[in-house]
């Protein structure tokens, strides 16, 4: 679909992910993606649109007559849900989101429940769930199979849009679409994102959340990122490059509650020990200073937030969790509905619900 049946493969490969964007774009020229992959397909005005569809998704939803009309926008419609890498909270999410719109979903959440167990190729497969179905929603291990994917069926007698869920270690689009509609929704009455900073801590190596919501927060002005970790587990030098190339303002170090005396977000991970290279290579990094409790719970401002992508460990005590400043349920919740009004502007639906009369 669009550009990307005008460049080959591996000429498409060597592109850098901003030269990228624009074979990405839907074909009506409105900006939005048709194939979601990473986070540098969005810049402020598209990130402003989405959440402005999100809320107006959010507000429409609550009455009954507004839901049934929300389930009749996309009734024609079909996703799968092709998930090769376990998860709940991101496969819900989706498919939350898609039930919202009123689209028939199905779903393949195991590798081993699919012809691939019978060495089908992953390019088979996708082509496959693309003949019966107007979207694919994946999430897999492997690094780039999602760019892959969409530049193969762009070039298929069935081009069908893919929507990447979370791609190897590297990009996690939907996840960072929600965490910058967490912070706006937290500062929309104080001041907005511009100016804040930002705290990043725990597994920043191999957190693609983190690299996503990154990229995204230099749409704002003024926003200063905070890196605290292990230094095994530091930020790597590729999100950093990025930082100092749109001359963002950070600071790496080890000081969670320095950082924390000075953030209006403290955004935790988890350490990511699936992807270790033997066995219990994470257990043996002292992280016991990389964790949120009480009393980082007291340093934290007033109007701070702490935030999540989830799953967490240990890393937010639980005490934690009933402070009016802890967003990460909150947050999970967020994701249905950004998730539902990217998912609308796919496939061109934007303008209907935005005018509707609910």
């Amino acid at each position: 679909m669009g550009d990307l049946t005008i460049i080959s493969w591996d000429d498409f490969s060597r592109l850098t992910l901003t030269e990228k964007r624009p074979y990405l774009a839907r074909p009506e020229g409105d900006g939005m993606p048709y194939h979601t992959l990473f986070a540098q397909q969005f810049d402020r005005e598209l990130l402003e649109r989405l959440c402005t569809l999100a809320n107006r998704i959010r507000f429409i939803n609550k009455s009954k007559e507004g839901a049934l009309y929300l389930k009749n926008v996309l009734a024609h419609k079909r996703a799968m849900l092709y998930f090769s890498q376990p998860s709940s909270r991101t496969f819900l999410s989706h498919l939350a989101a898609c039930q919202i719109l009123g689209i028939t979903t199905g779903s393949v959440r195991d590798a081993a429940t699919s012809s691939e167990f019978k060495g089908e190729s992953h390019e088979d497969s996708i082509r496959t769930f693309s003949s019966y179905f107007d979207m694919i929603i994946m999430r897999s291990p492997e690094q780039g199979l999602a760019e892959k994917m969409a530049w193969e069926l762009s070039n298929s007698e069935r081009p069908v849009p893919i929507l990447n869920a979370g791609s190897g270690k590297d990009q996690h689009p939907t996840q960072a679409l929600l965490d910058i509609y967490t912070l706006l929704r937290s500062f929309e009455t104080k001041g907005g994102v511009d100016g804040r900073t930002i705290t990043f801590c725990g597994d920043l190596l191999r957190g693609r959340t983190v690299r996503s919501l990154s990229y995204l927060l230099t749409n704002f002005r003024d926003v200063k990122q905070i890196f605290v970790a292990p230094d095994a587990l530091q930020v790597p030098d590729d999100v950093i490059g990025i930082l100092k190339e749109k001359g963002v303002k950070y600071e790496i170090g080890s000081d969670l509650k320095a950082a924390t005396r000075v953030s209006d977000a403290v955004y935790m991970t988890r350490i990511q020990d699936e992807w270790d290279r033997s066995k219990g290579e994470s257990a043996k990094i002292d992280t016991s200073r990389f964790k949120f409790g009480a009393e980082e719970l007291a340093l934290l401002g007033k109007d701070a937030i702490i935030m999540h992508p989830l799953p967490r460990r240990d890393e937010i005590a639980l005490c934690c969790d009933h402070d009016p400043r802890a967003m990460y349920w909150r947050q999970m919740r967020n994701g249905m509905w950004i998730r539902a009004a990217l998912i609308a502007s796919v496939f061109g639906f934007e303008r209907k619900i935005m005018d509707c009369g609910y």
